[in-house]
């Protein structure tokens, strides 16, 4: 469904700037932005995304990932067309960045969804939810009513003011935080690093569940520094904050080798020197998915793919020694 879009000006000779994301798409007659969604109409910004689904599942919430959010949970898991980053290493560049087939689902729809199937609301996922703001907006105020949860599974490209909207209607999220340098940000993802670190301050700071996600890209972001930078960033804000690496594989227009195991296994032990709660994902490595009390370092959570058993947890403490773990 085409709607006028949200956060955007006039300009001269029917020129239209969008102010929903960071890239500032300045648009003339009929030209369509970054995103692939939002486009000058008669000089109205407008977007075709409305509603339009790509795709629909009903997920294990740790396949977001989110595994100190509602541990051994349903949720489900929708997206749409496009993505305001152009990543040259996108796992679902079919819908990301390019258009297809989509079916409409209104927002009293999607709540009857959600709530189906032990499900515990919707995870916006897929791409990148961010471009699909009024519908979000739309459809999240009626999640919410329903007693059903909103998550973002996003890379948190977004300016500020659209941003403000939208956090109160967001329970939880993931944000892949690519990597700490701002020329990779700008050569594979098109994008810029600044908003991105600014907006998982504000997330946190809303009091939005949070966990971050780098995927390890042999020969880019996967020196020691660049897992020590990232850390201590992470650290900064609160030890508390779940930090899943996650293995590269070949795909789209990216070739660089597989991340080894040994990469992520390196960065796994740079991150837990400071942080409470770090996971290896994408690759079975042992007891490097599990849940350890970051206090008497019991086993909490044990996971083997997405089957979770949640051994020595107890209304978010930990079995063995009380401590108050934030695991929700």
């Amino acid at each position: 469904m085409i709607i006028k879009a949200a956060y955007y000006e006039k300009l001269d000779e029917n020129k239209v700037r969008c102010h929903l994301c960071p890239a500032e798409c300045i648009l003339t007659e009929g030209k369509v932005g970054i995103c692939g969604s939002r486009f000058n109409r008669g000089g109205r910004l407008v977007t075709d995304n409305f509603g339009e689904l790509v795709t629909a599942c009903y997920d294990p919430i740790e396949k977001k990932p989110l595994y100190n959010y509602h541990p051994g949970s349903v949720i489900f898991s929708t997206g749409a067309n496009g993505c305001n980053f152009s990543c040259d290493n996108c796992q679902n560049w079919e819908i990301s960045q390019t258009k297809v087939a989509t079916h409409y689902v209104s927002p009293p729809q999607l709540v009857e969804l959600a709530g189906q199937n032990n499900s515990i609301g919707v995870a916006y996922t897929y791409t990148e939810p961010l471009i699909w703001f009024e519908y979000i907006m739309q459809a999240g105020r009626l999640i919410r009513e329903a007693g059903l949860k909103n998550v973002l599974v996003s890379n948190g490209y977004i300016n500020r003011e659209p941003l403000e909207e939208l956090l109160p209607l967001i329970d939880a999220a993931n944000i892949d935080l690519k990597g700490m340098k701002p020329r990779f940000y700008k050569t594979v993802c098109k994008g810029k690093l600044e908003p991105v670190l600014d907006n998982i301050r504000r997330f946190h700071e809303a009091g939005v569940h949070l966990e971050l996600t780098n995927l390890v890209i042999p020969e880019l972001n996967d020196a020691d520094s660049d897992f020590e930078n990232l850390t201590d960033f992470v650290a900064g804000i609160s030890p508390a904050i779940p930090l899943h690496f996650s293995a590269y594989f070949p795909t789209f227009k990216m070739k660089n080798p597989p991340t080894p195991p040994e990469t992520l296994l390196r960065a796994y032990e740079i991150a837990a020197k400071k942080l409470q709660y770090v996971y290896l994902g994408n690759m079975r490595l042992p007891d490097k998915a599990d849940t350890y009390c970051p206090n008497c370092h019991a086993c909490l959570i044990k996971r083997q793919g997405y089957s979770v058993n949640i051994i020595n947890l107890r209304n978010g403490k930990c079995g063995a020694c009380g401590y108050a773990t934030g695991i929700t």
